[in-house]
């Protein structure tokens, strides 16, 4: 790992170095897709660091709104590790443990309701076109 920091230039670096601002750590996928793109296309990987940075430091949303959404996000996605790495972050970023579970309850409330939606609306399209008034 510590070769790889050296032969990152200083740009991704910084991008580098900001998962662990925002985890304390450089998380597993972070670290191999640096470890890897930085070596083979490192101008992919700068473009893609470019529309992260965007997107977690936004000057709309802070930080712990952040890191709040995307745990949800990856909960609704079932993205465990993900999610987990996101719950983190909101942690350090001064989420509690309420705002946490009640982040979890919407993407459990989500993910219950589009089945509920989507197969109502795919019921009712169905017995419509039976019907004949679709």
């Amino acid at each position: 790992m510590a070769e790889d920091k050296k032969e990152l230039p200083a740009d991704l670096a910084k991008f580098r170095d900001s998962y662990v601002e925002m985890f304390g750590t450089l998380p597993p996928l972070p670290a191999a897709r640096f470890a890897f793109s930085g070596e083979v296309n490192p101008d992919f990987l700068r473009v893609s660091e470019q529309l992260r940075a965007g997107a977690f430091y936004s000057k709309t949303l802070d930080m712990k709104t952040t890191q709040l959404i995307l745990f949800g996000m990856l909960l609704a996605e079932h993205n465990p590790v993900g999610a987990q790495a996101h719950a983190a972050a909101a942690r350090r970023a001064g989420a509690t443990w309420e705002e946490l579970h009640t982040v979890m309850e919407l993407a459990a409330a989500t993910g219950a309701l589009w089945a509920a939606n989507n197969g109502g609306a795919l019921l009712k399209s169905l017995r419509d076109k039976e019907s004949g008034s679709a």
